[in-house]
């Protein structure tokens, strides 16, 4: 698989996980989370260039997938990923409660998704 390819498996995984989830499908969510921690891992074999091509999602449309990525590029590219977790904390429902939990998990150093 190409950098893109994996790009977009992390995104439409992310997005998949989401609707199983608001359908009450928490094992076929869970399946979806595999994928798209799977494919995270292959990007970050590739090391930064990895990283790089994962940090377009940061603007992605969906603010899941935009806060997912944000949430796996916190060591990497921190700035722009505690802008876009801060961005959605400030907001409501699941996505906001998901965001501060991170931001909290960084700001103790706890986050541990990248590690170096």
């Amino acid at each position: 698989m190409t950098l893109e390819q994996l790009v977009e498996e992390f995104a439409t995984n992310v997005t998949a996980q989401t609707a199983a989830i608001f359908r009450g499908d928490a094992k076929v969510g869970n399946r979806h989370a595999d994928r798209y921690i799977a494919a995270f891992e292959k990007l970050r074999a590739h090391g930064d260039e990895g990283r790089e091509a994962l940090a377009v999602l940061l603007k992605h449309p969906d603010v899941d997938v935009r806060t997912m990525a944000a949430a796996y590029l916190l060591r990497y590219r921190t700035v722009e990923a505690k802008a876009v977790l801060e961005e959605a904390a400030r907001g409501k429902g699941l996505v906001a409660f998901e965001c501060q939990y991170t931001l909290k998990g960084w700001e103790e150093g706890t986050w541990a998704l990248d590690p170096e």
